[in-house]
């Protein structure tokens, strides 16, 4: 059998998967059932469903509706019997003046998405914020339009030429007025308490430099969209957990180069100057660059290695829109293991002192990272356990999708450094910075030594479009 069919074979098996509903239920009060962001309401079949109480979030579950059953009745059964097995929410913040915030969007050509982004982010109970829209490397007037017509006297826009999802946030970040800068993505919808909850820490606690939130997808309607949350989505959990620097923590060996367990970029706010002081994010990571991600996970280890603390936080939550198609998924594994090596690449590039603790750590971040990117053979048709069950990784990830994280690792170190040649040579930091004579030489000697290049995401491109 060639390798042709075999991924062929492997990419129809997932697509098999079917689509599961999301859904919010509210424990308190009588009750009551809610669809997810955009969905439809709640019918029979299986249901990805986000349990709150007095309107916090406590857990999420994975839930099947009978034919003919009354959806709210099942699924209030089933929360009631799991909610005492989790975690204790977090206090609301009382007493606590949040700190003003700027909120920074960066974009690029998703007028539409970013429209819902806006409207959700105006309607945010925080008492004293800002908006700043970030048009990266803008191909049409269309984000600018929107801007102006729409949101004119709520909304700030800046436009940064230079590609690349750190440059962007770099210029948010000079923009920002706060005393705290609050980044998230273009494809998400913010619960109203969002701002307020991911930014009341930072006057609870001089001491913190960055604070992270809860991430849960907004439909889970395509194979590839539950294949991502399966795996672990960008959920942390709903445990809230403090990581102090002076103080490690003991079941965290990796720490801090384990950024990942920390958060993600879609839902993260740090101290404004503090964000400032360590030089903001390295222009040559993140999405639109060569780095092809890592970004947000260069922040935190460059913030907790100057002595600031970082708290997680499940309450500050946003509804994430995860992409739709398997090669959309495909791309992302990739870039989710060229984005990891990345980061690790550009924090010792920029603090060699780190060398010596990330040698100690390098065998069991070898080992995680075997862990992380393990092919998992489950049954396409029974998918056990909750999507976003995030510390529970049994859910099925395809080879394909573990053999492209591991080339992805594999290329990240080049990937961010070929960005940063780029950057000193004034060609910016996307794709197209490598096209030069030079950027050909230099990755033709990486792919004698066997390290892959990006466009090997898309050698089944065809493959993936003949499975659907």
């Amino acid at each position: 059998m060639s390798r042709t069919t075999r991924v062929r074979q492997e990419i129809q098996r997932y697509l098999a998967i079917e689509p599961v509903q999301v859904a919010e239920l509210e424990l308190d009060d009588g009750g009551a059932l809610r669809p997810g962001p955009g969905s439809p309401p709640v019918t029979h079949g299986e249901v990805f469903l986000l349990v709150r109480r007095g309107g916090r979030p406590i857990a999420t579950l994975l839930g099947r509706v009978p034919d003919g059953a009354d959806p709210i009745t099942v699924l209030t059964a089933l929360a009631q019997r799991h909610h005492d097995a989790g975690p204790e929410p977090e206090p609301a913040p009382t007493g606590v003046t949040v700190p003003f915030t700027s909120v920074v969007v960066a974009t690029r050509e998703r007028a539409g998405r970013l429209a819902h982004a806006l409207d959700s982010m105006l309607a945010q109970d925080h008492p004293d914020f800002e908006i700043v829209v970030v048009d990266n490397a803008p191909v049409t007037d269309a984000t600018r339009e929107l801007v102006e017509r729409e949101y004119a006297d709520r909304v700030r826009y800046v436009t940064e030429p230079v590609a690349g999802l750190a440059v962007a946030h770099n210029t948010g970040l000079a923009a920002a007025r706060g005393d705290v800068v609050a980044f998230t993505d273009d494809d998400v919808v913010a619960d109203p308490r969002w701002l307020t909850e991911l930014t009341a820490p930072f006057a609870a606690d001089p001491g913190l430099g960055c604070a992270t939130g809860l991430i849960l997808p907004a439909r889970l309607r395509t194979p590839a969209q539950v294949l991502l949350e399966s795996h672990g989505g960008f959920a942390k959990g709903f445990t809230p957990r403090t990581y102090d620097p002076a103080d490690p923590p003991a079941d965290e060996p990796l720490f801090p180069f384990a950024a990942g367990r920390f958060g993600s970029g879609a839902n993260m706010a740090f101290r404004t100057g503090v964000l400032r002081a360590v030089g903001g994010f390295d222009p040559a990571t993140g999405a639109g660059t060569l780095a092809r991600g890592g970004d947000d996970l260069y922040g935190f280890v460059r913030v907790l290695a100057q002595g600031h603390r970082l708290h997680y936080t499940p309450q500050a939550l946003v509804w994430h829109h995860h992409r739709e198609t398997w090669q959309d998924l495909e791309t992302q594994a990739y870039g989710y293991g060229a984005g990891l090596t990345a980061y690790l690449t550009a924090v010792l590039v920029n603090r060699p002192a780190l060398l010596p603790t990330f040698l100690a750590r390098l065998p069991r971040g070898l080992a995680h990272a075997r862990t992380l990117t393990a092919v998992r053979d489950t049954d396409a048709q029974g998918v056990t356990g909750a999507p976003g069950g995030h510390d529970d990784r049994g859910h099925p990830w395809p080879r394909r999708l573990s053999r492209l994280q591991r080339k992805g690792m594999a290329y990240g170190p080049v990937g961010y450094l070929r960005a940063r040649r780029a950057l000193r040579a004034g060609k910016g930091t996307g794709e197209e910075a490598g096209k030069g004579t030079g950027m050909r030489a230099e990755l033709r000697a990486a792919l004698v030594s066997g390290i892959p290049e990006v466009s090997e995401v898309s050698e089944v491109s065809e493959v993936s479009e003949d499975a659907r």
